[in-house]
């Protein structure tokens, strides 16, 4: 079975609940893994060939993966395919270049189209045949991809373990926290929902938290700041925010310009090429 599913473009419709907001992405096609990461691609830090090709064979999914964890092993995925990194990691501080064609986590606008595959309802069939939740009474997380997938040939969207996004949760009342999306094998149908979204800090580690991957650049124009749905500048406007705050709010510390942004992502490139120079001169 062949291990990412291309999606289409299209509009998807962005909801959430707590800002009581909506907004409409309009995304171009991608491909994105039709399962999440199992537990022997996580320990080995790259994708697996599976002697067998059913679904079934790939084994547990990855779960209790920190945020971190999971960019982390995308970058180390990409090397080990011969791929550019997607992710600049400087301790806590994740810059995400979407020119890379490495693996990724994918947008929450990304997640979204492709759990609907073509829809737009809540689920794209009944839970109990498409997803792991409370229905099942399991104690734990089951095989990938026994259940049905969607018509984009995506595994297990709702239900099993939750799934990390690039996105931040609400950066002016929740800070750096990451989106989770999809629902794990011990919650109700209501979480088990497209549009149900959570979330928790990047370094959180939760039992029934895994994630999927994304393969390939998200723009050709770094000087779009609209990468499949996720914006440099809004997560700095929504961060700074006018007048007092709420009770309990953390607005996000370190947000950035675009322009910084894009600059430390520019620095970070140049360095990496002066060092490969290096490297090849002093093999001739």
């Amino acid at each position: 079975m062949d291990r990412f599913a291309a999606i289409p473009g299209g509009a998807v419709l962005l909801k959430d609940a707590r800002r009581q907001s909506e907004r409409t992405v309009q995304l171009a096609p991608f491909t994105i893994c039709r399962t999440v990461v199992t537990e022997a691609e996580f320990s080995a830090g790259c994708f697996l060939d599976h002697p067998a090709s059913t679904a079934a064979s790939a084994g547990l999914p990855a779960h209790g993966v920190r945020w971190i964890d999971a960019v982390a092993w995308c970058n180390a995925a990409s090397v080990a395919a011969g791929l550019a990194p997607a992710y600049r990691i400087e301790g806590s501080h994740v810059y995400w270049n979407p020119l890379a064609n490495g693996f990724r986590l994918p947008t929450e606008a990304e997640w979204v189209h492709a759990a609907q595959g073509g829809g737009s309802g809540p689920r794209h069939g009944a839970l109990a045949d498409i997803g792991w939740s409370a229905l099942d009474q399991t104690a734990g997380p089951q095989p990938v991809g026994l259940k049905t997938a969607n018509a984009f040939g995506v595994f297990d969207a709702l239900g099993n373990v939750w799934e990390w996004c690039w996105d931040r949760l609400d950066p002016a009342r929740y800070g750096d926290y990451r989106v989770l999306k999809g629902g794990g094998w011990a919650d109700p149908e209501w979480s088990c929902r497209v549009g149900v979204r959570r979330g928790n800090a990047p370094d959180a580690r939760v039992e029934d938290v895994g994630f999927r991957v994304v393969h390939g650049a998200a723009t050709d124009d770094l000087g779009n700041d609209d990468w499949q749905g996720w914006s440099v500048r809004a997560d700095r406007d929504r961060a700074a925010l006018p007048g007092p705050l709420p009770v309990g709010w953390t607005p996000l510390a370190s947000a950035e310009s675009p322009e910084r942004y894009l600059r430390q992502l520019t620095e970070a490139e140049d360095v990496r090429s002066r060092l490969g120079s290096m490297s090849t001169r002093g093999q001739n």
